[in-house]
């Protein structure tokens, strides 16, 4: 298993080793002891989230949970691919504002650690992508935040496909990173 970090300081890009053969191969996608190591300390997992988007393009966030509520998420794609995005909403985080980009496909089983401090989406690279999300906190509504997925002053690079017609309404209509409160801090 690999491990692979940003600049940023906090998410963590999860590479299995996969054992193949005639078969088909065996992958170790989740081991507690070296996840904990890499993610900088304990972490406990209390929900599972799955969706599926049909459409090629499909924008989904960028979304977090405020405290109580926050949540570090661990992400994978199933079935298809998909363009994972991080953003740094810290406000004391030196990279504030800056984002990291991953490409998540069930060929490579690789699998994205989102920390809290920190707001996620993802574009769909193929049709029928199915993502699957491990939380470290359940989901509640009056905790549930989000920022423009296309804020000029943060420039995620989204892929060519991203399709702005597939946005949730929530998600048209999400505040700009200069417009949120201090919700998240270093230390969070």
């Amino acid at each position: 298993m690999e491990f692979r970090t940003f600049e940023l300081a906090g998410p963590v890009e999860i590479i299995p080793t996969k054992l193949g053969d005639e078969r088909g191969y065996f992958a170790e996608i989740f081991r507690e002891d070296r996840f904990f190591e890499a993610a900088g300390g304990r972490v406990h997992f209390v929900q599972e989230n799955q969706s599926l988007s049909a459409k090629v393009g499909t924008l989904r966030g960028l979304h977090f949970q405020t405290h109580p509520m926050a949540q570090g998420k661990l992400v994978r794609c199933a079935q298809g691919a998909i363009f994972d995005v991080a953003v740094d909403i810290r406000h004391d985080s030196p990279t504030f504002g800056q984002w990291i980009g991953v490409e998540l496909t069930p060929e490579k089983c690789n699998q994205l650690w989102v920390p809290v401090g920190f707001a996620h989406g993802f574009c769909t690279l193929v049709p029928d992508s199915i993502v699957a999300y491990k939380v470290t906190n359940y989901y509640s509504p009056e905790n549930d935040k989000g920022m423009l997925w296309n804020d000029p002053a943060v420039g995620v690079v989204w892929p060519d496909v991203a399709d702005a017609a597939t946005l949730s309404a929530k998600d048209r209509v999400q505040p700009r990173l200069a417009d949120l409160p201090p919700y998240y801090g270093m230390k969070d």
